[in-house]
């Protein structure tokens, strides 16, 4: 197998360059629109500069790698920025998916695409794959016309939906609700976190697996892969202040109409991973696990 990876610098990106470099028939190639940021972390990994927005770029290097997988998780993912920025969006989020449809198909390469419970309406959860989708946002607009692109090809595909995902990253601007909620309440700063939105949140190492997976078995359709444990992010906030031993007190419970923000959020989606389990073997650590796992990974980090 040689696997192609583009957005090797995002969360999910960096969890799968950690665990592809580690399968002994796997040769990897790490993609990016900017520098390698693993380079120090991992300097036998090959990396490519590559931007996926453009359609020559795409064709040349996938012509010249020549991978029996593509494993696609680069995308603009800030969901208010695509509210605001609807062109950037649409182009990194839709106009990149249909370069590499067209360009995999070509040449039979297996894609797997990664997509979002933002597809969804928020009306009813925890969602099965085969429920419709009715984005409230821009952002997820444009990820289930990248779906509609995925599904529309003719060569081998899978498509990777998540929710929330949460994780340790090296050299990454954005935080997390995990880090997010301790580094706050280490501070003795007062937060406000939603109780009347409903996710279910994934480690990025969950994720990755997922990812894994799919690719490997070649598998072709849609799969859920998320953690199994549907909370509120005012419970899951609760839960990172009983593990760290933190001032819960701090943590004030409002609704989501607290917040002004230029992109609504489906008020309740999570996921059902059945499918996941029973065709892919996809076992997804608990919410206390990944707290742990998190936290672990922090402190070396921080050392």
């Amino acid at each position: 197998m040689k696997i192609l990876l583009t957005g090797s610098n995002g969360l999910l990106g960096q969890k799968l360059v950690a665990l592809l470099r580690q399968q002994p028939d796997v040769a990897l190639v790490a993609t990016s629109r900017g520098p390698n940021k693993l380079a120090g972390l991992y300097p036998g990994v090959r990396f490519i500069e590559l931007d996926v927005s453009d359609a020559a770029q795409v064709q040349q290097v996938l012509a010249r790698e020549q991978p029996t997988h593509l494993i696609h998780t680069a995308a603009m993912t800030n969901v208010d920025e695509c509210e605001l920025n609807r062109e950037a969006c649409w182009q990194h989020n839709v106009t990149a998916v249909e370069h590499l449809v067209q360009a995999c198909a070509r040449q039979q390469i297996h894609l797997t695409h990664l997509s979002t419970d933002f597809i969804f309406s928020g009306e009813a959860g925890p969602l099965a794959e085969d429920a419709v989708p009715e984005p409230v946002n821009f952002y997820g607009e444009s990820k289930l016309a990248a779906e509609q692109a995925v599904q529309a090809s003719p060569g081998p595909w899978a498509i990777a939906r998540t929710v929330l995902v949460y994780g340790v990253a090296h050299d990454y601007g954005r935080t997390n609700l995990v880090l997010w909620v301790r580094d706050s309440l280490r501070a003795g700063k007062p937060i406000k976190v939603v109780a009347d939105q409903w996710r279910t949140p994934t480690l990025a190492e969950d994720l990755a697996q997922g990812c894994w997976l799919l690719a490997r078995q070649a598998v072709q359709g849609i799969y859920h892969l998320s953690g199994d444990e549907m909370l509120t992010p005012h419970a899951m906030a609760l839960r990172v202040a009983a593990h760290f031993g933190l001032d819960a007190s701090l943590i004030e419970r409002v609704d989501a109409s607290t917040f002004t923000q230029p992109a609504r959020r489906p008020a309740r989606t999570g996921f059902i991973i059945a499918k996941a389990r029973h065709d892919l073997g996809y076992r997804p650590h608990t919410f206390a696990e990944g707290i742990a796992l998190v936290s672990a990974q922090n402190e070396t980090a921080a050392s």
